[in-house]
């Protein structure tokens, strides 16, 4: 005989564990998928991992609660922080890290004796058990966003300082072993101070924290008006407050000794090198056009604020990175290479509707070239090598630029009639000349699209995109057939064709897309 009064019991023994487990998973679940936060102030601690692998997870650490939890006590920075040549120091109660365990016990006794001694005092406060620090799973996530000074920032803070530039910057002394001002060679903090610590050069992240924290602690505006700068993690590092952060409307011009004008030479003097000889005219480059034209010189000054040449050299050299100078100024895909500057400008709503279906492989008109390299070297002749010269042949062609086309139009027909798809519908009246016009008035303030489409020619080709350059281009059918070609895939059929140019055009260039068909064609007359 079974004892079946035993199954009861494991029912519900069954029952229980059941419940157990589901209330133990929904907590878990609930625990674990409670939303993340983001926050500009979320600082990972985990400077143990220099000595080795982490025992525990690292600690999240919210920077500003704390610091508004030491000024309601009355307390600033240095409660945390420690002082040193009268600048502080960003980590915590330490000027540096020696080995791990006093790292360790640098952070446990600090972070929670304070904890600590506010409990005893019934005062609401972090914790003090380990795995209340050291969590699994992180429930904040950092906002934080790159902090720089553009040109209109880099001038506020000069302006502050009574351009009193060594205050920033400084070059380092190899046989003294010190920090000392070099004027005129003043260039960004982050031609030396890269992403890592590197033997006597300190971070970026640390350089920017004792030099610009120090300096923003000790600034006391001279008037009310006068906005104090930011200490707090997100008065510089939250997009929404560096959206806010006041924009000078006209920035004069930096002064560093920079030319306005000049011819780019891919050579040394002479027009000659040890390293190769120009192949092509030279260009002229207007530097004080294109200053205005980017918030940063590092835009193309990425290593220093010396000329390209002294790194890109005709060959490529070790100081350039193997990136000759033809690769500097042409490498698409690059927004410090001239051609690949430019080609970002392309995706401008004005520019897209035509730039988005040309492409990049299509066979560029012959003169397109000398729309740079615009000098011939016939015209320079020694001495070429100073400034005043390839200032001169420099303002001589940009004060010239390429003459335009005719522009009476004469050949240019006004209206086209497209006559596909008439088993459905009617033709299409396309207005030719008005589109034309349209967009020569879409570039017309535009200085980079200007000098490139100085011949109206040029605009053709946004919708006649393999033709050649001409008043008078092939008609669209002459080369998409009546039916797609299986066995040129990337080319559609007219009816494609038109449909991906017109329609592709209004979404690029943000111009309002046609409801319906009958927009565009007409409803067929059934009595014909």
């Amino acid at each position: 005989m079974k004892m079946k009064i035993h199954r009861p019991g494991w029912a519900a023994s069954l029952i229980v564990l059941t419940l157990f487990l589901s209330m133990a998973a929904f907590s878990s679940s609930d625990f674990h998928e409670r939303p993340v936060q983001k926050r500009a102030d979320v600082i990972k601690i985990d400077s143990l991992t220099s000595f080795g692998d982490l025992e525990k997870a690292p600690v999240v650490f919210l920077h500003e609660k704390h610091t508004t939890a030491l000024a309601n006590k009355n307390m600033d920075c240095t409660a945390c922080h420690l002082m040193q040549n009268d600048r502080m120091y960003p980590k915590f109660k330490r000027i540096k890290d020696t080995d791990r365990i006093e790292v360790m016990n640098i952070y446990h006794q600090g972070c929670i004796s304070c904890h600590g001694e506010m409990k005893i005092a019934k005062e609401k406060t972090g914790p003090v058990e380990c795995d209340d620090c050291h969590w699994e799973n992180d429930h904040y996530t950092s906002s934080r966003q790159p902090a720089g000074l553009d040109k209109s920032l880099h001038f506020r803070h000069s302006e502050a300082s009574k351009n009193e530039c060594q205050q920033c910057h400084h070059e380092y002394n190899e046989t003294e072993k010190k920090l000392f001002y070099a004027k005129g060679k003043e260039g960004s903090c982050r031609y030396c101070h890269e992403e890592e610590t590197k033997e006597n050069r300190i971070s970026l992240r640390l350089a920017a924290h004792i030099a610009c924290i120090d300096c923003h602690a000790k600034a006391k505006p001279e008037t009310e008006k006068v906005i104090k700068p930011p200490l707090s993690c997100s008065g510089c590092h939250d997009a929404a407050a560096q959206a806010k952060i006041r924009k000078i409307p006209v920035v004069p011009r930096l002064q560093r000794n920079q030319p306005e004008m000049v011819l780019i030479n891919a050579a040394s003097k002479r027009l000659k090198s040890d390293q190769g000889t120009n192949r092509m005219d030279l260009v002229p480059f207007n530097h004080k056009a294109h200053e205005t034209y980017n918030d940063t010189c590092r835009q193309c000054h990425h290593a220093s604020l010396e000329s390209c040449g002294q790194c890109h050299t005709v060959n490529g050299s070790a100081e350039g990175k193997g990136v000759n100078s033809e690769k500097a100024a042409h490498t698409l895909g690059s927004a410090r290479s001239c051609l690949g500057c430019h080609d970002v400008k392309k995706q401008n709503e004005s520019c897209a509707g035509c730039h988005r279906f040309m492409g990049r492989v299509r066979k560029m008109p012959e003169d397109s070239c000398l729309k740079c390299h615009a000098v011939p070297l016939a015209n320079i002749k020694p001495p070429s090598d100073t400034d005043q010269d390839k200032a001169y042949w420099a303002r001589k062609n940009l004060s010239n630029p390429p003459e335009p086309g005719t522009d009476d139009g004469s050949e240019v027909p006004e209206r086209v009639i497209i006559k596909r798809l008439s088993d459905k519908y009617g033709p299409v009246d396309f207005p030719h000349g008005k589109i034309l016009n349209a967009l020569m008035d879409q570039i017309k303030d535009d200085k980079l699209a200007s000098y490139f489409h100085s011949r109206k020619e040029t605009l053709c080709q946004g919708c006649h995109h393999n033709s050649p350059l001409s008043r008078r281009p092939p008609n669209c059918g002459n080369c998409h057939g009546q039916k797609w070609d299986p066995d040129n895939p990337t080319k559609p059929g007219i009816v494609g064709a038109y449909h991906q140019q017109c329609l592709g055009c209004h979404a690029a260039m943000n111009i309002e897309k046609p409801a319906a068909c009958t927009d565009c064609h007409k409803e067929k007359d059934s009595s014909n």
